[in-house]
């Protein structure tokens, strides 16, 4: 179940909010232009995050094929099992 969270505006704030809400604004409820906002701030934050790691990304992404090491996935999973083993140990 989702707990609910009381915000109290006042003075410019309220009126703002005021002006988007009812018969002269889009939204019908404060509550609604409050979780519009938000959601749209978490998009914000997610595009900055996915812009964040394609940048980390980018340059492994345009690097020559040379720079990279080939990489046997067998012999990787069974020197893992063999580290899990001697730590267990």
């Amino acid at each position: 179940m989702a707990q609910g969270i009381n915000v109290r505006f006042a003075g410019a704030l309220q009126h703002f909010i005021q002006q988007r809400v009812g018969e002269s604004g889009i939204y019908s409820s404060s509550s609604e232009y409050i979780r519009d906002l938000v959601r749209r701030d978490y998009e914000r934050e997610e595009h900055r995050k996915m812009l964040w790691l394609r940048d980390e990304l980018k340059d492994g992404a345009i690097a020559d094929e040379s720079h990279f090491l080939p990489l046997e996935v067998g012999a990787l999973l069974k020197k893992a099992k063999s580290n899990r083993k001697l730590r267990a140990s």
